[in-house]
């Protein structure tokens, strides 16, 4: 197995300390919008502010599993184990983690996955 070459683990490690800057900035946005918003009002105003609880909900949770992600892969990195697929265990492609720092899958590993995944939903 070939170790990802030195220059290409520190653009990634910018890449993901980047991404975890702009996550943990558009939690903190999504928060206080949501606490500063008026309440009250009509049934109307009150169903209205369940839809956007509901979505405000819905978005933390998507930013904050993106923001795992990202620990994630910084954690193999301190542990050295960054760049390896999780499926096949082989070097995931240095283009793939320039493009998508925090996958955990090789192109072959997300197709072996999928592939998987499709035969357990028939």
């Amino acid at each position: 197995m070939r170790p990802i070459p030195e220059k290409i683990l520190n653009l990634c490690r910018e890449k993901l300390i980047t991404a975890k800057s702009e996550l943990l900035n558009r939690i903190r946005e999504n928060l206080h919008d949501y606490r500063s918003r008026d309440r009250g009002g009509d049934e109307t105003d009150q169903a209205a502010d369940v839809l956007a609880e509901g979505q405000f909900l819905v978005n933390q949770d998507r930013l904050r599993h993106q923001l795992l992600e990202v620990e994630i892969a910084l954690a193999k990195m301190e542990r050295g184990i960054y760049g390896i697929c999780e499926e096949t265990e082989e070097p995931i492609e240095a283009e793939r983690l320039l493009s998508i720092p925090w996958t955990r899958l090789s192109v072959e590993g997300a197709e072996l996955r999928e592939d998987i995944s499709k035969r357990h939903a028939k």
